[in-house]
């Protein structure tokens, strides 16, 4: 296994209840070492950029609202196998469907409110990471 960086983005629904802190903690407990973080409000054109992969999909609007609806926290995050390890921490989309101990499970409201964003391949972890973080603002 190799040294990864990826990107988490504690989402407004987790960041606005005063979980970010806990989310954090929760995947520092995991392994993960926090290289970059950030508190941002998107402007719409920027979620719907960052989340343009989404377009043709009937949530994507939705998605676009719900990041712009309040401050968010990108985070990028360090470890070995980090693009796997964080989307085995965060936990299934649905809370409902998620394990009991993963982040979804722990803090999100719903399958729309799921509390975070975690990069889903090592390409488009550096793709997402490179959106919010220049190569200087890394640790």
């Amino acid at each position: 296994m190799s040294v990864e960086t990826t990107l988490a983005i504690v989402k407004p629904d987790a960041f606005g209840t005063g979980k970010a802190g806990l989310i954090l903690a929760h995947l520092e407990e995991r392994g993960f070492e926090l290289v970059a973080a950030r508190v941002a409000r998107l402007r719409r054109v920027e979620a719907e950029a960052f989340y343009v992969v989404h377009s043709e999909r009937p949530f994507y609007g939705s998605l676009v609202d719900f990041m712009t609806s309040g401050p968010c926290m990108p985070v990028a995050l360090r470890r070995e196998d980090a693009v796997a390890h964080l989307r085995s921490v965060i936990g299934a989309t649905d809370p409902a469907e998620a394990e009991e101990g993963t982040v979804r499970a722990l803090f999100a409201e719903s399958k729309e409110r799921n509390a975070i964003h975690a990069s889903d391949s090592v390409e488009n972890a550096a793709v997402e990471v490179s959106f919010f973080f220049s190569g200087t603002e890394l640790i």
